[in-house]
Parts: C-alpha cells; sequence; structure tokens
C-alpha cells in the first residue's frame, strides 16, 4: 500500500529570532540551512527513502512555488515529488494539498516540515498502525508537570495539575485513512473549527486515533535554540552514529 505525505511547508517562521533569522537569510524556518540544504529538503529526503511513499506534496506559498520546484527537480522525480500552492494556515495548505490527491493513496500523512530527524522506523511504525486502525499519530509521554491555567489581564493562575501518566506531546507524522482525512477537513470547515493538528480534526468524528512512540530526537524546529540542537542532530547522522 503506497502512502501519500503531504508537507505544509508556508509558514512565515514567526516565532524565529530575528538573529537567526537574519543569520539565516530567512526568517522562513523551512528555508534555513542545515549543511548547505534548506530544513525542507532534509525532510523530504527521510521521506523519499522510504519505498513505501508513493507521492510527497509540498504545499508553500504562491511565490515560492516556482523555485521550489526548480531546487526539488535537481534531486527528486517531478512525478513522485510535487509542490502544490498554500493557504494562509497550515490547515488551509494540508487542505490544499489533500485536494490535489485522490483515492489511489488509501494512507495520508501529514508531517511538518521542520521535523528534519524523523526516523524510517517510525514513518513505517505509523505507516503499519494507521493501515490497521484508519488512525495514527507519533507521540511521546510528557515529562514535565503540566499545569491547567486561566489567563487575566494581568495574572496567569493554575486551577488543576493534570495527570501527565494520561497525557502525551503529539508529533508528526499523522497519518489517517484518505477518506477519513477528506471526511475530517469537511466538518472543520462546516463548523468553522481550527484544528492545531490533524488528529483534532479527526478526533472530533468521534475516531479513536492510535498512538506510535516518537522521539525526543523528532524536533520542530521553530527557534533559534532549536538550530543548534539541529545542527548537532545532523552531525551525529552525518557520522552515521544514529540508524
Amino acid at each position: 500500500m503506497k502512502v501519500a505525505v503531504i508537507l505544509p511547508a508556508a509558514g512565515l517562521g514567526t516565532r524565529m529570532g530575528k538573529g537567526a533569522a537574519e543569520k539565516a537569510g530567512t526568517s522562513r524556518k523551512q528555508f534555513m540551512l542545515l549543511d548547505g540544504s534548506p530544513i525542507l529538503m532534509h525532510t523530504v529526503r527521510k521521506f523519499a527513502a522510504s519505498e513505501r511513499v508513493g507521492v510527497i506534496v509540498i504545499a508553500v506559498r504562491g511565490e515560492d512555488t516556482v523555485w521550489v520546484r526548480e531546487m526539488l527537480a535537481q534531486e527528486f522525480e517531478s512525478g513522485r515529488v510535487r509542490v502544490v500552492e498554500g493557504g494562509n494556515s497550515r490547515q488551509e495548505s494540508v487542505e490544499n494539498a489533500l485536494r490535489s490527491l485522490g483515492p489511489e493513496f488509501p494512507l495520508v500523512a501529514v508531517h511538518d516540515a521542520v521535523r528534519p530527524f524523523i526516523d524510517l522506523a517510525t514513518i513505517h511504525q505509523v505507516f503499519d498502525e494507521a493501515a490497521e486502525t484508519g488512525a495514527a499519530i507519533v507521540a511521546v509521554p510528557a515529562v514535565d508537570t503540566i499545569k491547567q491555567v486561566t489567563r487575566g489581564t494581568n495574572h496567569v493562575r493554575i486551577r488543576a495539575t493534570l495527570p501527565r501518566e494520561k497525557l502525551v506531546m503529539a508529533q508528526t507524522p499523522q497519518v489517517f485513512r484518505y477518506d477519513l482525512l477528506v471526511r475530517a477537513f469537511e466538518a472543520a470547515r462546516q463548523d468553522g473549527f481550527i484544528g492545531t493538528d490533524e488528529s483534532s480534526m479527526v478526533e472530533r468524528l468521534d475516531v479513536e486515533v492510535s498512538v506510535v512512540p516518537g522521539s525526543d530526537r523528532n524536533i520542530k524546529i521553530t527557534k533559534s535554540t532549536d538550530m543548534e540542537l539541529a545542527h548537532l542532530f545532523l552531525r551525529e547522522e552525518t557520522r552515521g552514529a544514529r540508524p
């Protein structure tokens, strides 16, 4: 069973610090360079290495479509890696990419373009789980104590301490049956619901979503300190320290 992978990469990188952005030459983290290649390219390579991936669809801003296509064409087959125009939000970008697909791909995986350290074993594990259950995500256990708070004008106050053993921190890939994901996006659009991830939209359909163990190395690069860690992880991968 071939899997379609969607990489939303139309973000503006508002959380990346000014210093890091100036050093990288761009504020958009997906295009910042790691060892001479944009973070996006490192992420694409991870999924392109899997024979189970049939197509990779990258959603970028309209003004980026031409040069991103040209960059990808230097390394990947055009039929296997596609570029579509994204939207003003992650949700719009993923939905635009989803519209470019059809039921020829029974499973669709969505992965953050700025998580370049996902490993092949985890990719295949979440594929297998979704193939069996219809919906699966990668997540790691919460290790810190989590507090529920209320926010006032001049204060933040604790209202509850949540049971850590029942909490996980969601990562990506998040993988779903094609028809289920289409239905989730349609319902979200009709209801005006904005989800922070695809799982939150699928959960609204009263569908159980399975969890596959992730890794602390599967970081989402969103701020300047993440770039420092990313350079370290990449050096380890290059030296063969990681499988």
